[in-house]
């Protein structure tokens, strides 16, 4: 908020809402009435998505994932290396937190970072079972991935992005701590095919995944089309 909480003097229409001038000027959000499966807070004219909670963790881990969205392909396409170091935002019950330690080995480190402490202990239980030790559990804030800078070579979002309350400071926080030559991988169902059988809100654009992370200095260096129902885009800093 800008020195002194000035209040913004005018009223910005956006979708089917009336945006409410009720933050400063410089902030980055704007709210209107919600839509049914929306928080009505806005930024860049995308209305904030409600979240999942940790009591929908089976919905994460049923058997057929793999299948319908082809999950096993993704890992592939972040070709990961041993000793690599991966921040997994948003990560749930770990569904790709621990296929990910084990790829990157011994050497290597997966940050497993959730508001949710709930989903945390699910990670902490699974990797006990499975004796993967390379695994940090990180309690994030709703604007705060509590990462140090420049200190990791991949951020996963999968399906998690659309649902951040404040998505400019956390995305502001994984752009810090984003090792040189480090990448930002965006998996969210394609909002532009009317097929995908997910709710609106749940998914996004090219177009809309674009702006967003460029107002945070990153740029789209590919897109992978070949899973059956998401976007894989993988983005890098802008070059200075």
């Amino acid at each position: 908020m800008t020195a002194g909480g000035r209040w913004a003097s005018a009223l910005i229409f956006c979708l089917a809402g009336l945006f409410i001038p009720h933050a400063s000027a410089g902030d980055y959000y704007q709210f209107a009435e919600a839509s049914r499966d929306g928080t009505g807070k806005f930024y860049l004219g995308r209305e904030i998505a409600q979240v999942m909670g940790h009591l929908g963790a089976g919905w994460l881990e049923r058997p057929q994932r793999e299948q319908e969205e082809r999950t096993d392909r993704l890992l592939e396409l972040l070709a990961l290396e041993p000793g690599d170091v991966v921040a997994d935002l948003g990560a749930g019950t770990g569904y790709f937190s621990l296929p990910m330690a084990q790829q990157v080995g011994d050497q290597g480190r997966v940050l497993a970072v959730d508001i949710q402490p709930e989903m945390l202990a699910i990670i902490e239980r699974r990797m006990l079972s499975e004796e993967l030790y390379n695994i940090d559990r990180i309690l994030a804030t709703e604007s705060d991935p509590r990462l140090l800078p420049q200190k990791i070579d991949l951020a996963l979002l999968v399906d998690a992005y659309h649902e951040f309350s404040h998505p400019r400071e956390v995305m502001e926080g994984v752009v810090a701590a984003l090792a040189p030559g480090g990448r930002v991988v965006l998996v969210e169902y394609r909002g532009e095919d009317p097929r995908v059988p997910i709710k609106p809100l749940h998914k996004m654009t090219l177009d809309q995944a674009g702006r967003e992370m460029a107002a945070v200095g990153l740029v789209l260096d590919r897109v992978h089309d070949d899973l059956p129902l998401q976007h894989v885009m993988v983005f890098r800093r802008r070059d200075p």
